[in-house]
C-alpha cells in the first residue's frame, strides 16, 4: 500500500515564520508552507523561486575549469584549430551538441559533430575515436554530457596528437581524466552542482559569446527536463526561460515536434511530449537524425526529420509494451522477491530496456535492472525507486561488474555472464543491509487540505515549471460513500462531485467499487485552474484513493462479491489451524518482504492472527503489484494473486475469489469465511415473498448492494435482499438500468437454475 507522507510538518517557530512570509508576500499559508518545506524559507529565496529567469543565470566564469577551457578554445580560434564535438545520443546530449555546435559557430570555430549510436556503448570508445581521427583529425576533442569516466579514452586522443575539454555532469569517478575538466560536482565556487549535460554546454556557451548563447535557453531546458535533473536552483530558471521561449517565439524543430494541438509548453509537455521523440532516435540506432533536427535551418528539411522521429516514437512505444510485456512476466515466472529485479532477454533491443528498466522499477518498487544478452556479456540499464541510490549500490558491488556509470536513479552497467548471478545476490545483499523495508515503500507526498481551492490554485500555478524536485503539490480529503460513475458508458475514466468541486479520476474505474463503499477513504488530487471566454473553472484530478482495510467493514460489497464466485468449488489447499498459520505467516514476514498474500472474507478473522498486525490491509484486491506482503480483506472475483509465492486463506471461503496461479495455498480449516452466506433463508416461500415485495416497490441504485442498502432491505434485511436480487437477476427476472431496477413480468424460470441460488442451498443443507 502506498503511503502518505506530509509535505511539511512545522514546529511552532516555523509555523510563525510562515505565517509572517505569507503575509509579507500576500500568499496563502499553504503555499507560503509548500515553498518554506522546499527550501524556501526566506522572502528573497521565496520571491526568486517565484519568478524565475535568466536575471538569475549564475556566472559560467566561477565552474571550476571553465577559464582554462574558454582559455583553450580562444587559442582553437585564433590558431584555427579543427574542433570536434564528441556527445551523446539521448536528449541530454543531442541537447548539448546542438548548443555547443552553435555557439561555437558564433564564436569562429566551425566544428565537427559526432554522437555515437547506442550500439556503440555511452561515453566515448577507442573505436569511436579512430573513426573521428580517420575523418576530420582533430586538433581538439571537446566532450558534451559524457567523458567523466574516460581517463583511458581521453588518454588515447592525446596520444593521437589532440587536446580535450570534458564538459559533463555525471557522478564524479575514482580516476578523473587528465585534461580540462567543467564539471559542476567538482566543486570550487560554483554554488550549483545539478546541471544536466545540455545545461554544462549552455554555461560553456555562454562564457564564450555573453548573453547571445541565451538563443540556445531551449535546447537547455529540453535537456534539463528530459534528464530528470532536479528543477530547482539554476536547473528552474533555465527551464522557465526556455519555456518563455518556446511558447512566444519557438523555433521550427519545436513547432514540427509539437504539433498545432498544444496551446501552452509546459515542463510536463518537453518531458511526455519532445524528449521522448528525441529519444526515440537514439533508441532506433539514428540519433544523427534528432541531431541534424537541432542542427539544421532548413525548414523542409526539419518537417520531414521530426515525422521521422514521430514514427520512430511510435515504433518505439510498440518495442517498449512488447519487452515491458515479456519482462513482466519473466520477473513473475522467477519470483520477484528479492530487494532488486535482475531480468535479462536474447532479442531485446538495448534501446529499450532503460525505459522498461524504469516501468518494472515503479511496477515492483524496487531497483530494476534489464540486461541484454551478446555471447558471453550482458549490456544493460538499471533503473531505482525515490529513496535507493542505485549508483552507489553498483559501486559497493563493483567486483562483479564489467563497467557503469550514472547516477542516483539511473545507470549503465555490464556484466559477465557468469557474474550475473553473483551480482544479483550482492546487490540483493547490499540493498538488505543499508536501506530499511519502508525506503521500497512507494510514497505520496501530500500538502493536507487548502483553505482556499481557488486562491491556492491560482498561486500554484507561479510555481511551475514543475519536474523532478520540485513535484506538483498535491492535497487530499476524507470521504466515505463517493457517487462516482464513469464519464460514458464503458469509459475507464471517472467524475463525482463532492464538498462543493467537481473531480475527474482518470483510470479509476478499478476503484470504483472502494469509492461507492462506505468504508473511509482518503483521495489524493492536484488542482486544475482552466479559464474559458474569462471564466476561471476549479477541478480537482484525483491521483490516488486509499483506504485501510483495518479500519472499515465492506459490509454489502464485501457480501455482493462472495455470492458473485459461489458455486465455483474451493479446493483450497493445505489445511492448517489458526497458530500454526500465524507461525507461518510470522517466518515468511521476519525472513522475506516479498511474496506472501493473506485473505480473508469475515471481518472479525484478522484479530486471530498477531503475525499480521503490521502488514497493510488492502480492501478487494492488492493496492499494489510490488508482490510485497500483504493482506486483502474481501476479495473481489479475480483478485490477481498469481505472482506471490504463497497465499493463505485466513478463514475458509465459500468459493476461490482469488486467482492464485502456482503459489503455494495453505487455508484454515477452523475457521468459516461465510457465516452470512450459511445464515440466508433460501426457501422458496422466502424468495417469492421478497419478489412480490420489489415488484412493488419503486427501488433505484447504482449496484445491487446499493439499492439493497438504499431501501433499508425491504423489511427483509440488508443481505438478505441482496441474495435475492442477485439470484433475481442471474434468472433473467430484474435488471438495473440507469440506476433503476426494472421488475420482468411474465418471465418463467425456475430457482434451481441459478447457480448462486444452488450453491446456497447447498451450504445450508450442508
Amino acid at each position: 500500500m502506498r503511503r502518505l507522507v506530509s509535505e511539511f510538518d512545522f514546529s511552532p517557530e516555523q509555523l510563525q515564520s510562515v505565517k509572517q512570509l505569507a503575509e509579507e508576500l500576500s500568499l496563502t499559508e499553504t503555499t507560503a508552507g509548500l515553498l518554506y518545506a522546499r527550501g524556501m524559507d526566506t522572502a528573497d529565496k521565496m520571491r526568486a523561486f517565484l519568478h524565475p529567469s535568466k536575471e538569475r543565470f549564475l556566472p559560467p566564469m566561477s565552474l571550476k575549469g571553465m577559464k582554462e577551457a574558454v582559455a583553450l578554445l580562444t587559442q582553437a580560434r585564433d590558431e584555427e584549430w579543427r574542433v570536434a564535438v564528441f556527445g551523446d545520443y539521448d536528449a541530454d546530449g543531442i541537447g548539448a551538441c546542438a548548443i555547443l555546435s552553435r555557439a561555437l559557430r558564433i564564436f569562429g570555430i566551425e566544428p565537427y559533430l559526432y554522437i555515437p549510436e547506442r550500439t556503440q556503448g555511452y561515453g566515448m570508445s577507442v573505436a569511436a575515436l579512430d573513426k573521428i581521427f580517420d575523418e576530420f583529425l582533430p586538433d581538439l576533442v571537446v566532450t558534451v554530457d559524457c567523458g567523466i569516466s574516460n581517463a583511458e579514452e581521453v588518454e588515447y586522443i592525446k596520444e593521437q596528437g589532440a587536446y580535450v575539454i570534458v564538459t559533463d555532469h555525471h557522478e564524479l569517478p575514482e580516476q578523473l581524466p587528465d585534461c580540462i575538466v567543467v564539471n559542476p560536482k567538482l566543486g570550487g565556487e560554483y554554488p550549483y552542482d545539478n546541471l544536466c549535460g545540455a545545461g554544462v554546454a549552455f554555461k560553456l556557451a555562454c562564457a564564450l559569446i555573453g548573453e547571445r548563447a541565451y538563443e540556445f535557453v531551449d535546447f537547455a531546458a529540453l535537456s534539463t527536463v528530459a534528464d530528470s535533473v532536479p528543477l530547482l536552483g539554476e536547473n528552474r530558471d533555465i527551464v522557465a526561460e526556455g519555456l518563455r521561449r518556446i511558447n512566444n517565439s519557438p523555433r521550427p524543430a519545436f513547432s514540427a515536434l509539437l504539433g498545432k494541438t498544444v496551446a501552452e509548453v509546459t515542463a510536463q509537455t518537453l518531458a511526455f511530449t519532445v524528449a521522448p521523440r528525441i529519444n526515440a532516435a537514439g533508441r532506433m540506432g539514428d540519433a544523427h537524425t534528432a541531431l541534424r533536427l537541432f542542427t539544421s535551418e532548413n525548414e523542409e528539411e526539419i518537417e520531414v526529420l521530426a515525422e521521422k522521429l514521430h514514427l520512430y516514437n511510435a515504433e518505439r512505444q510498440r518495442y517498449c509494451d512488447e519487452v515491458y510485456a515479456q519482462a513482466e512476466k519473466q520477473a513473475i515466472e522467477t519470483g520477484a522477491y528479492g530487494n532488486v529485479i535482475m531480468l535479462a532477454g536474447e532479442n531485446w533491443n538495448a534501446g529499450f530496456v532503460g525505459i522498461v528498466a524504469a516501468r518494472i522499477a515503479e511496477e515492483f518498487s524496487r531497483p530494476a535492472l534489464l540486461f541484454v544478452r551478446h555471447g558471453d556479456t550482458l549490456k544493460g540499464s538499471a533503473r531505482s525507486v525515490e529513496n535507493v541510490n542505485i549508483f552507489e549500490a553498483l559501486k559497493a558491488c563493483s567486483e562483479y561488474i564489467e563497467e557503469f556509470g550514472g547516477h542516483a536513479q539511473a545507470a549503465g552497467v555490464n556484466v559477465k555472464a557468469e557474474n550475473f548471478e553473483k551480482l544479483r545476490a550482492a546487490l540483493n545483499e547490499y540493498l538488505g543491509t543499508h536501506y530499511a523495508r519502508e525506503d521500497f515503500v512507494p510514497t505520496i507526498s501530500v500538502c493536507g487540505p487548502a483553505e482556499n481551492g481557488v486562491r491556492v490554485a491560482r498561486e500554484l500555478q507561479l510555481l511551475e515549471p514543475f519536474g523532478m524536485g520540485n513535484r506538483r503539490p498535491m492535497f487530499v480529503f476524507e470521504a466515505e460513500h463517493v457517487d462516482a460513475l464513469p464519464i460514458k458508458e464503458g469509459s475507464p475514466h471517472l467524475s463525482f462531485r463532492f464538498g462543493g468541486m467537481d473531480y475527474m479520476y482518470f483510470g479509476g474505474a478499478k476503484d470504483l467499487r472502494l469509492l461507492r463503499s462506505d468504508v473511509k477513504k482518503t483521495l489524493v488530487f492536484e488542482y486544475n485552474l482552466s479559464s474559458f471566454r474569462g471564466k476561471e473553472s476549479l477541478k480537482g484530478f484525483v491521483r490516488a484513493a486509499l483506504a485501510d482495510g483495518r479500519d472499515g467493514d465492506v459490509g454489502l460489497d464485501g457480501f455482493s462479491e462472495q455470492l458473485q464466485t459461489l458455486g465455483v468449488p474451493f479446493r483450497g489447499g493445505e489445511e492448517g489451524d489458526t497458530d500454526s498459520l500465524d507461525e507461518f505467516m510470522r517466518e515468511k514476514i521476519s525472513s522475506c518482504a516479498y511474496g506472501l498474500a493473506a485473505v480473508y472474507s469475515d471481518r472479525a478473522t484478522l484479530g486471530h492472527y498477531p503475525s499480521l498486525a503490521s502488514i497493510p490491509v488492502d480492501l478487494f484486491r492488492p493496492s499494489s503489484s510490488s508482490v510485497v506482503n500483504t493482506v486483502v480483506y474481501a476479495p473481489e472475483a479475480g483478485c490477481d494473486l498469481s505472482a506471490y509465492r504463497d497465499v493463505v486463506y485466513l478463514d475458509r471461503p465459500a468459493s476461490p475469489t482469488a486467482l492464485t496461479g502456482r503459489a503455494a495455498v495453505k487455508f484454515n480449516r477452523n475457521i468459516c469465511g461465510y457465516r452470512d452466506v450459511l445464515a440466508l433463508d433460501c426457501t422458496r416461500e422466502k424468495l417469492l415473498e421478497v419478489f412480490a415485495a420489489v415488484r412493488s416497490t419503486p427501488l433505484g441504485g447504482e449496484s445491487m448492494a446499493e439499492l439493497a442498502h438504499s431501501s433499508g432491505g425491504l423489511g427483509f434485511g440488508e443481505k438478505e435482499l441482496l441474495f435475492a436480487l442477485t439470484v433475481f437477476e442471474e434468472l433473467g427476472l430484474v435488471e438495473l438500468q440507469n440506476g433503476r431496477l426494472h421488475v420482468f413480468r411474465g418471465v418463467k424460470r425456475e430457482l434451481t437454475d441459478s447457480r448462486i441460488y444452488s450453491a446456497v442451498k447447498r451450504f445450508s443443507e450442508d
